[in-house]
């Protein structure tokens, strides 16, 4: 197929990116003039690039000529200091535009990636795709308004629109788990409250596996679906898991959540006025709170998926691509 992968200079579009060339696929890449200096690899691997941005709708039409399928992977993420308008301008407005682009170019079917996050807290874990939705702040709510979009733009104009909910995202490339892992392998790395709450991740090779399965099954139009891992854990066990992996010992004590939340929370009020990034965020504090657990059976029922990476494994193999930069 030709097909088109926004935020394919990022970790998770670059992956996606790679898989689908090597499943055949005739890749194109969406790439912000600011992110042509982090192309060179699909280049290598044979992935056309075309410049482009989600603010651009013109940019967004001639991306998406003779397109079949589109990847829309592209985010604005979790940025100090960032406003709201920021993060709806391109997680709702960009994809409204790539939408309308798609829709005039002819594209057959738009896999929108979500976010797992849309579900907030998960009181009631393991969560399906009909559980409530809670995003817990504003990167989350605009994921949510986009994903919503998506759907209604599908219905109304006869685009097949795939959503995907994916959850814990982590391998080689990504360096958002990077502070848990060197923090540990220091013997730096904090346990705040209980320990209890569950987490759970999903290997990335896995995850884009999903991705391609949600363009290729006819049924899933118009679907919503949460890709996740093999299995989740709670947040005790999953730093236990890491910390062998590293030959290290876990943490042996859990300090008091609410001290820490107060700081973040200080720290945000001085400094995201002034466009600072603060050290401390409270939404690091809710890694430490907040249950994530999923129950991914209706991929599995209605488009095959089975995630081969046990979390074990993909631990490995993150360490050692860590240990290859220096970063460990």
């Amino acid at each position: 197929m030709n097909v088109l992968v926004t935020g394919a200079s990022g970790f998770t579009g670059g992956w996606l990116a790679r898989y689908l060339v090597n499943q055949g696929d005739r890749v194109r890449a969406l790439i912000r003039p600011a992110s042509r200096g982090k192309s060179e690899d699909l280049l290598a691997h044979g992935i056309e690039l075309v410049q482009g941005d989600l603010a651009d709708r013109g940019s967004l039409v001639a991306a998406c000529e003779d397109i079949k399928v589109v990847y829309h992977i592209a985010a604005s993420y979790r940025t100090a200091g960032q406003l709201a308008k920021e993060y709806r301008e391109v997680n709702v407005g960009g994809t409204k535009r790539l939408l309308e682009a798609a829709a005039e170019a002819g594209v057959a079917r738009v896999v929108h990636c979500s976010t797992g996050g849309v579900h907030g807290d998960v009181k009631h874990p393991p969560a399906n795709e009909e559980a409530p939705l809670a995003p817990g702040d504003v990167y989350q709510a605009s994921k949510l308004e986009g994903e919503q979009l998506a759907r209604a733009f599908g219905e109304q104009n006869g685009l097949d629109v795939v959503v995907v909910r994916p959850i814990g995202i982590y391998g080689p490339g990504d360096t958002r788990f990077l502070k848990m892992f060197r923090g540990l392998a220091r013997r730096r790395f904090p346990m705040l409250g209980s320990g209890n709450v569950y987490y759970h991740l999903t290997y990335v090779e896995d995850l884009v596996r999903g991705f391609r399965l949600c363009a290729t099954t006819s049924d899933a139009a118009g679907r919503t679906y949460l890709l996740a891992g093999p299995r989740y854990t709670t947040l005790t066990d999953l730093v236990g898991l890491i910390a062998e992996e590293l030959k290290v010992s876990p943490p042996g004590r859990c300090w008091p959540v609410w001290p820490v939340w107060l700081a973040g929370a200080l720290c945000e009020g001085v400094c995201i006025p002034l466009r600072v990034n603060p050290p401390l965020f409270r939404r690091r504090v809710e890694f430490y709170t907040k249950s994530r657990a999923f129950d991914a059976s209706r991929a599995k029922a209605e488009l095959g998926f089975e995630p081969r990476v046990d979390l074990r494994e993909g631990i490995h193999r993150t360490a050692v691509w860590y240990q290859e930069q220096g970063w460990l």
